[in-house]
């Protein structure tokens, strides 16, 4: 796919187009391709005294309220945008993972996007490369996700030695995927586009995809030890709703910046 905007996505007013019209600002970017597959979002309301502590950033709030969001899915066939097929035989090694992400919500420059709390992935060299390029809080964990969408179901289980556990299950509530609505709390937490990282100094990146593809879910938690243990303000989390996507075939990934 050719990395350019279309005059209608120049005019765009869609969150999705003014994602993609920030990372193809700046020359060369993206720098990866990358498919992303079975999306679970798993959104908590938290106090934003408590969440503030934990970040160099602003937090982003609405309607004074802070969250939190776990991401479940798996990335495959991660490859340079530039190298054809000999840049996608050499990120073989870590080109396929799955993640359950821990992310809340800030903006820096008046720019909104997402700040990691923590990652845990099951690619044991990606965890070795992600701190260092991209400032990234990665961890290594046991990752085993059963999703079976067409009979509106999904399983996960991640374990991390010596860090305890979290298990869910999720039932999809609906019969098609929409956009979230504009202005929804939904388009609040799905539709972000900028990373802003700080291990080891202040850093961001951005990713451009089109607007999520998405429906309701209902989760329940059966083990959250993994989470309490590497958080304990997580046992006062407010669960507040869930949403599923299939995701796609192909995400921009951009290359990392330092903050300003």
């Amino acid at each position: 796919m050719n990395a350019t905007l279309s005059e209608a996505e120049k005019r765009s007013p869609r969150l999705s187009d003014a994602g993609k019209r920030r990372l193809l600002a700046v020359r060369g970017e993206p720098l990866f391709f990358a498919e992303w597959r079975n999306v679970l979002f798993i959104h908590f309301e938290i106090a934003p005294e408590i969440l503030q502590r934990e970040l160099p950033f602003e937090l982003d709030l609405r309607d004074g309220k802070a969250f939190v969001s776990l991401v479940a899915f798996t990335m495959r066939d991660m490859r340079p945008r530039i190298g054809g097929k000999l840049g996608a035989l050499l990120f073989k090694p870590i080109a396929t993972h799955s993640f359950l992400n821990v992310r809340t919500y800030v903006k820096h420059n008046g720019e909104p996007g997402i700040c990691f709390l923590t990652e845990w992935l099951s690619n044991w060299l990606s965890v070795q490369l992600g701190p260092v390029i991209y400032g990234l809080p990665y961890r290594y964990a046991k990752i085993d996700y059963r999703d079976e969408p067409e009979k509106n179901t999904l399983t996960g289980t991640v374990e991390s030695r010596g860090a305890g556990r979290f298990s869910y299950e999720a039932k999809l509530l609906g019969n098609s995927f929409a956009p979230c609505e504009s202005g929804s709390l939904d388009e609040f937490l799905l539709e972000r586009y900028t990373s802003f990282n700080w291990r080891g100094a202040k850093r961001f990146f951005r990713i451009w995809h089109p607007s999520w593809p998405q429906m309701k879910a209902d989760v329940s938690t059966r083990e959250n030890a993994l989470l309490t243990k590497a958080f304990p303000w997580f046992q006062s989390a407010k669960p507040v709703g869930a949403n599923y996507s299939p995701g796609f075939r192909e995400v921009w990934m951009g290359r990392a910046h330092f903050c300003k």
